[in-house]
C-alpha cells in the first residue's frame, strides 16, 4: 500500500519488488519553513507554499537553497498544490515523507526481503493489542508478534540517528513492545533510514535520553532492533540493505 499522496508504478526494483513511487513530481528550491506543516519553495521561478509531509525538525535538510522534490497533489481543491517529499543533500536524495517507511516496509514484507525476520506466516498493518496500537502484526512459528517502524532522516558522519526531536510517543511504543515481548509476543523495532550511505545506526542519546534508554531496555527484554537503509530518488523510495546497529 503506498503512503498517502504517493502511488506505485508496477515495475520491479533491484530487490524484485515494487518501489514506492510518487506518480507526479516536480523539483524546486527550498526557501523557508513557515510552520511544522507548511514551507515555502520556489517552483519554476515562482514562490509557493507547500505541504511538509514530516513534522520533525529536519534542520540539517531543510536549509535555504536546497533542491527539493515535490509531489503534485491529486486533489485540486487542496490548499497547497505540492507536498515536499525529498531533499537533495551532499549529492543524494533523502526521503522526508513520514508516511513512506510503513509503505516501504509493507512492500518488503510482502517480498520476504527482511531476512532477519525469518519466515512470516502472515502479517497486517495497524494492529491493536490491549491499549496499544502497533504499525504491524505478524505471525511467525505459531506466535503473534508486533512491530513498530521509525523513519530516520538525520545522519551525522555516516551515523543514522533517531529521533531528531524528543518523542514521548516513541518511548511509549518501546515500553509497550517490551511488555508484549515479555508476555511471549515477538517484538521488533524497525528503523528505516530514508537514504543510502550510512554505516551505522544509533539512538540519538543527546536529543532524547529517555528514548535511548527505553530502546536498550526493550532489547534486554527480547525486542529485536533492526535498521535498513533505502534507495531513494526524487520520485521513489525502496528498501535497501541492513545497517549495523549500536544501541550502546
Amino acid at each position: 500500500m503506498p503512503a498517502r499522496g504517493g502511488e506505485r508504478r508496477r515495475f520491479p526494483g533491484d530487490g524484485g519488488f515494487w518501489p514506492m513511487r510518487y506518480e507526479r513530481v516536480v523539483r524546486g528550491i527550498f526557501a523557508r519553513r513557515l510552520n511544522r506543516f507548511v514551507a515555502e519553495a520556489v517552483i519554476g521561478g515562482r514562490a509557493e507554499t507547500v505541504h511538509v509531509k514530516n513534522t520533525g525538525r529536519l534542520k540539517e535538510l531543510l536549509v535555504p537553497g536546497a533542491e527539493v522534490s515535490l509531489a503534485v497533489a491529486e486533489h485540486p481543491g487542496r490548499k497547497t498544490r505540492h507536498s515536499l517529499v525529498a531533499v537533495r543533500k551532499d549529492g543524494r536524495w533523502v526521503n522526508v515523507d513520514s508516511q513512506a517507511p510503513n509503505a516501504v516496509l509493507a512492500e518488503a514484507l510482502a517480498a520476504g526481503a527482511v531476512a532477519e525476520l525469518g519466515r512470516l506466516d502472515g502479517w497486517r498493518r495497524e494492529a491493536v493489542r490491549g491499549n496499544s496500537r502497533f504499525d504491524f502484526q505478524f505471525e511467525s512459528e505459531g506466535r503473534t508478534g508486533y512491530m513498530e517502524v521509525k523513519g530516520v532522516t538525520l545522519v551525522s558522519d555516516g551515523v543514522a540517528l533517531f529521533p531528531d526531536a524528543p518523542t514521548a510517543r516513541g518511548t511509549k511504543h518501546l515500553l509497550e513492545l517490551a511488555a508484549a515481548a515479555e508476555a511471549g509476543c515477538p517484538g521488533v523495532v524497525f528503523f528505516l533510514v530514508q537514504m543510502q550511505g550510512c554505516r551505522l545506526f544509533r539512538p540519538h542519546e543527546a536529543m532524547d535520553g529517555a528514548f535511548a534508554g527505553a530502546l536498550r531496555n526493550a532489547a534486554r527484554r527480547g525486542v529485536k532492533i533492526l535498521a535498513y537503509d533505502s534507495r531513494v530518488t526524487d520520485a521513489e523510495i525502496t528498501i535497501g540493505g541492513p545497517v549495523d546497529v549500536d544501541i550502546g
